[in-house]
């Protein structure tokens, strides 16, 4: 079970790509924060959105979840509107 609530139906290939990666990223915790931002916005990202989000996927998760949890600050490089709705979506998450 990936845990993921969303059909990828309507969605192009590219995008069924980025949310099967997105629920599959090794660490459960990131299945669970990126898979489920996936889920609320990845058929509605730009495409510059969605260039943004696969730069994001492409970062290991034991630099990546430090970022997102807040425990180490986001580097200039990498901080874009996806980072920023996923940190965003984040805060409101309830597992």
């Amino acid at each position: 079970m990936t845990g993921t609530k969303r059909s990828s139906e309507g969605l192009d290939a590219h995008r069924r790509k980025l949310l099967f990666r997105s629920w599959h990223r090794g660490l459960r915790e990131m299945d669970l924060i990126l898979g489920t931002f996936a889920d609320a916005e990845i058929g509605s990202l730009t495409g510059e959105e969605i260039d943004q989000y696969e730069r994001l996927l492409d970062i290991p998760d034991a630099e990546f979840l430090p970022l997102v949890t807040g425990e180490r600050p986001v580097p200039a490089d990498i901080d874009c509107a996806v980072l920023q709705k996923i940190l965003a979506s984040r805060r409101t998450m309830t597992f």
